[in-house]
């Protein structure tokens, strides 16, 4: 299989599909690798790094996109979008839920979508997101932090405190990666930690493992009402499979919280969980409304780019070997990836994206088997 690597063009986008080391397992296994150049320059992977794995440096994003998989970070631009093909595998992070016009785009094109974010393994777990989230996880808190800085626009709250002054009060809604990520991070600052989440059984055991000093709560409306506000700092990761983010911090909730309190939206990739939330970028990632910093960058990940790389390469080269090896069959054979699969050649595959898109849903496992 010919298995092209694109330089990212999202907005300070350093990360890469590939990273040497998988261009190597790839080229191992009998696949050819064409990597844009200069697509992994900015995080130290070097064109000479790529070509002593064995992969093939191409000038252009034209070269990249002619190969029948395309494996890449996040969902594609306009004038990538149009680059592409029929039949054509393209293997990344989509949030089509968030972005009805970009899976119309696609659809158009007739290619094959394999969302990470879908990819599930045995247990129901999302080993393709998981990566990603423990990384935002780690930033929400370092970004909220320092957006409570007076020069940024926030409170001039030191989260940890110090001797004599009480710590800042950090409220993580979702008790998944993201959160627990959080939830260390803002811990290990000496901030006072609330969590909440609709499983109590994933309650219990973060209580299991960080004790007391984090505190659990059941997540519903009037809990979030009252503990956004008391909140220094809001971190809300909201998370259902394929589907757009549930609105679960209203516009009122948010005029209700401290004057330059922070709140990082990181379920904004799905559209957001807060009503006030809009995306942001790197380049410009706050603003502020109702008297509260927004901080809702829809490529967190990407500021630390060289550790989100690996991270993310890990997971997904073992479901990259088995694409490259056959597409169909993998996609058949393994249920796992199946749920990765949104879109295949004009139909919409995954029900919870067709819910939220308005459209019919075919089943995956009739297109396959055709």
């Amino acid at each position: 299989m010919l298995i092209g690597v694109p330089k990212e063009i999202k907005d300070h986008e350093f990360r890469v599909g590939v990273t040497p080391a998988g261009v190597h397992a790839l080229v191992a296994a009998g696949h050819s690798v064409l990597v844009q150049t200069q697509a992994g320059a900015a995080i130290g992977f070097s064109d000479a790094d790529y070509q002593a794995s064995g992969a093939q440096i191409v000038a252009d994003a034209q070269a990249v996109y002619a190969c029948p998989l395309v494996v890449k970070v996040k969902e594609p631009l306009p004038p990538e979008i149009a680059l592409l093909h029929p039949g054509q595998v393209l293997f990344c992070y989509f949030h089509l839920a968030a972005a009805p016009s970009l899976a119309q785009a696609l659809m158009a094109q007739q290619i094959i979508a394999v969302a990470y974010e879908t990819v599930s393994d045995a247990s129901g777990a999302l080993p393709l997101l998981t990566p990603m989230s423990e990384v935002a996880g780690r930033i929400a808190v370092q970004v909220g932090a320092n957006n409570l800085h007076m020069a940024a626009g926030g409170a001039g709250v030191l989260l940890g405190g110090v001797p004599g002054v009480a710590p800042g009060k950090v409220l993580l809604i979702g008790a998944g990666a993201v959160g627990t990520q959080a939830a260390r991070m803002a811990m290990g600052l000496g901030a006072d930690v609330t969590i909440l989440d609709i499983n109590l059984q994933r309650l219990r055991y973060l209580d299991d493992v960080f004790g007391p000093r984090l505190k659990t709560r059941y997540s519903e409306a009037q809990a979030i009402a009252a503990l956004t506000r008391e909140a220094d700092l809001v971190v809300s990761s909201i998370y259902i499979p394929g589907k757009r983010a549930a609105k679960l911090i209203t516009r009122d909730m948010v005029r209700n919280m401290k004057h330059g309190a922070v709140l990082v939206d990181v379920a904004i990739d799905q559209g957001g969980s807060s009503e006030t939330s809009r995306p942001t970028t790197h380049t410009d990632p706050t603003y502020i409304e109702e008297g509260v910093v927004h901080y809702c960058v829809s490529n967190m990940p990407a500021a630390c780019a060289r550790t989100a790389t690996e991270a993310l390469t890990n997971a997904t080269l073992p479901y990259l070997l088995k694409l490259a090896h056959d597409p169909r069959a993998a996609l058949r054979e393994n249920a796992g990836l199946r749920l990765g699969l949104q879109l295949y050649r004009g139909q919409v595959t995954h029900a919870g994206l067709a819910e939220d898109l308005g459209l019919a849903c075919t089943a995956p496992e009739t297109l396959l088997s055709e």
